[in-house]
């Protein structure tokens, strides 16, 4: 495939900014293969190879192109054919790959919105106070920190999108499809881990809410015996979010009296704060992979799962907590990548 030096010129420039041929293809530039023959060519020789031949104009000025980049960031959202509707009005007669080339110039490339939950302005003043707080904190002093969560386990309804690979008329076939319930049942259990590995795990019973009398019976139950295995007389901190069964003044009032001393205030909306979140999405790969059919199978593989996840794991999850400081306090108390 013979390739135009505009769309050359694109392509290394988003190799030379870190992208993979993958994601330069998810762009649909060119053809996969025709981008890695470029950035192969390009590492061999140093130069994108193109005669000074005559070719077609470029159609956008420079200025068109900063108009084209700030249309784009006013509404990440704005799709390629609404873009060069846009663009239309300013002068520029442009198809919608167009766009998108102009816009991989300046490393655009679409991708699907992260999930994260929305932040009030008094969440992100408490993140702030949070991180300034522990911005000195090194892995060691995290080390010493148990962190607590729940999350929900669901049959049939934890892989969302699947991807598989057919023959023409094999759509329907059993090994094709992804099980689906209208009301997938739902495990809720509460988990906690530090840097010497994973602690207890408990499963709640089936239609049981969190309260402040279930929390407490799983923190003399199961938090008690992690603290005394993984620490003994040790000085360790406890870790638990802001809600309202973990604040309740019988809960406050125990663990004084169990002398565990809390971390915290701990923001709201913060799961990226909280290295247990990617514990539970490790859990939830595992155990979906192994396809569960019913409750029982899912409870049971949910623990066995929890138990061989090793301290290695662990380690580096907690390893991670001053970068993730440093980057909520780069980012003003918005979110960070974790």
């Amino acid at each position: 495939m013979v390739t135009c030096k505009e769309t050359r010129a694109v392509i290394i420039a988003l190799h030379k900014k870190g992208f993979t041929g993958k994601d330069i293809a998810a762009s649909k530039i060119a053809p996969k293969s025709t981008i890695y023959r470029i950035i192969k060519n390009f590492k061999e020789s140093g130069s994108i190879v193109v005669k000074k031949a005559s070719g077609r104009p470029r159609k956008s000025s420079k200025r068109q192109d900063r108009l084209l980049k700030l249309i784009q960031l006013r509404d990440r959202g704005t799709t390629s054919t609404e873009l060069a509707q846009e663009w239309q009005q300013a002068g520029v007669s442009a198809s919608a790959r167009t766009v998108r080339r102009r816009l991989l110039e300046d490393g655009l490339v679409s991708r699907r919105a992260a999930k994260k939950p929305l932040l009030s302005r008094k969440n992100i003043r408490d993140r702030l106070i949070f991180c300034k707080r522990y911005r000195d904190w090194t892995a060691e002093d995290w080390g010493k920190v148990i962190f607590s969560d729940e999350s929900p386990f669901r049959l049939f309804g934890a892989s969302g999108k699947k991807l598989v690979r057919r023959r023409q008329g094999e759509r329907y076939h059993q090994s094709c499809v992804m099980p689906t319930v209208k009301h997938p049942e739902t495990i809720h259990v509460w988990g906690c881990f530090s840097a010497k590995g994973v602690g207890s795990l408990t499963i709640l019973p089936k239609n049981t809410a969190m309260n402040k009398e279930w929390y407490q019976h799983i923190l003399r139950e199961q938090l008690l015996p992690t603290i005394q295995e993984q620490f003994g007389d040790e000085q360790c901190l406890f870790q638990h979010d802001g809600a309202p069964c973990h604040k309740a003044k019988v809960i406050t009032k125990w663990l004084g009296e169990q002398n565990i001393d809390i971390l915290g205030p701990w923001p709201g909306n913060s799961p990226d704060l909280n290295p247990i979140e990617n514990l539970w999405s490790i859990l939830k790969r595992r155990v979906d992979k192994q396809k569960p059919t019913n409750s029982d199978k899912l409870q049971a593989l949910i623990m066995q799962e929890w138990a061989a996840i090793s301290q290695d794991v662990a380690q580096k999850l907690i390893d991670s907590m001053p970068g993730r400081i440093a980057e909520v306090l780069k980012k003003k108390g918005q979110h960070c990548k974790y």
